[in-house]
């Protein structure tokens, strides 16, 4: 799609499946982050390899910009509806721009509350760095489940975190809806020379062609 920039793709996945070596509730993962997680909920699976992901394009590939996106929590088709996923973010253009990213695109989105120094106590544990739940599911549980990501990244990581979780609006029926890919393309169209995704893009681009001397943006940008 006409992107020159450090982009990675990182795929967090894993069989959930019960076997021998499944995970029991009461273990004590020590996860790629080195933070020790206590396991209070095995259903709680998804975000235990997705903060692995993290940490890993964080430690391992350097990037400066790392998005997450996964069909995380059922709370966020409460919050948010069927129709617009949830964002998470510690900086505030990009939660403007994945909103606007999305009123361009048809994949829409809404802010949830990013606010770790009163929600992140919900995975206080006795044993371990952070239970993998909630303690209060009345408590924003979609945005915590996103913290619990993010701290595997630390919350003083100075980079931009984009976390979209897109439970509800993945699926209408029994039918996928292919929800996320415009999301990725309109958010990040400015990294790239397709003229119509930089129209869409709310970052880095005023929707003008670019004079035919203007030189790129000499800062690379990593984008995960």
């Amino acid at each position: 799609q006409g992107f020159k920039d450090n982009l990675h793709a990182v795929f967090c996945l894993a069989e959930n499946a019960v076997g021998p070596r499944a995970t029991r509730p009461d273990d004590i993962h020590v996860l790629y982050s080195g933070k020790t997680v206590e396991i209070n909920n095995t259903d709680a699976e998804g975000r235990l390899i997705l903060a692995d992901g993290v940490a890993y394009a964080c430690k391992d590939l350097g990037a400066d910009i790392i998005l997450d996106m996964a069909t995380l929590t059922g709370a966020q088709g409460i919050a948010t509806g069927k129709y617009h996923a949830a964002v998470l973010t510690n900086n505030e253009e990009w939660e403007k721009a994945c909103v606007k990213a999305g009123r361009n695109c048809g994949d829409l989105v809404h802010p949830l509350v990013y606010c770790p120094e009163l929600h992140f106590s919900e995975f206080t544990s006795a044993v371990a760095d952070m239970k993998n739940s909630v303690a209060d599911r009345d408590n924003t549980p979609s945005s915590c489940a996103g913290l619990f990501i993010a701290s595997h990244i630390g919350f003083d990581w100075p980079g931009v975190w984009v976390h979209i979780d897109i439970a509800a609006p993945v699926h209408a029926g029994e039918r996928a809806t292919g929800y996320g890919v415009a999301l990725l393309l309109s958010l990040f169209g400015g990294a790239s020379e397709d003229p119509l995704l930089n129209m869409v893009s709310p970052l880095g681009c005023n929707g003008d062609p670019p004079p035919e001397d203007m030189e790129r943006d000499s800062k690379r940008r990593r984008l995960v």
